[in-house]
């Protein structure tokens, strides 16, 4: 399972080049994405019927993954983990790291400087 980073749904939202079309390709295969993801791109449109429209379409195309409590433990422990190496990511990354990392699943991002750090995180590359 692929599922998408909100920094690339965003780009797609924007029609942003190579993210955009690799976002395109993905969808027809059955993409995925958080509930994190899919609640921060609710944030961002709120206010704005255009945008909240072309959120709403564009999560109704995907499949929003939840995150359970399994999931939500394996976030705390990445978040440690990583505050004992004097690293940190925001606890949204790290619920999205945590769901991933129990879900088995690759994640779509551009944001390679905090995930990357993730031990059993695989990541999908944008070409």
């Amino acid at each position: 399972m692929i599922i998408a980073d909100t920094d690339v749904l965003i780009d797609f939202l924007k029609g942003a080049g190579a993210t955009a079309d690799r976002i395109e390709f993905e969808l027809k295969q059955g993409l995925c994405t958080t509930v994190i993801s899919a609640f921060e791109l609710w944030s961002g449109a709120v206010g704005s019927s255009k945008r909240e429209t072309a959120v709403n379409i564009l999560l109704d195309a995907l499949t929003i993954v939840p995150c359970k409590p399994f999931a939500a433990r394996e976030a705390a422990k990445i978040r440690y983990d990583l505050q004992k190496e004097g690293r940190t990511i925001g606890m949204a990354d790290s619920l999205i790291a945590g769901i991933c990392v129990t879900e088995r699943s690759v994640l779509l991002t551009r944001n390679k400087k905090h995930f990357s750090k993730i031990a059993g995180l695989y990541l999908g590359e944008i070409h």
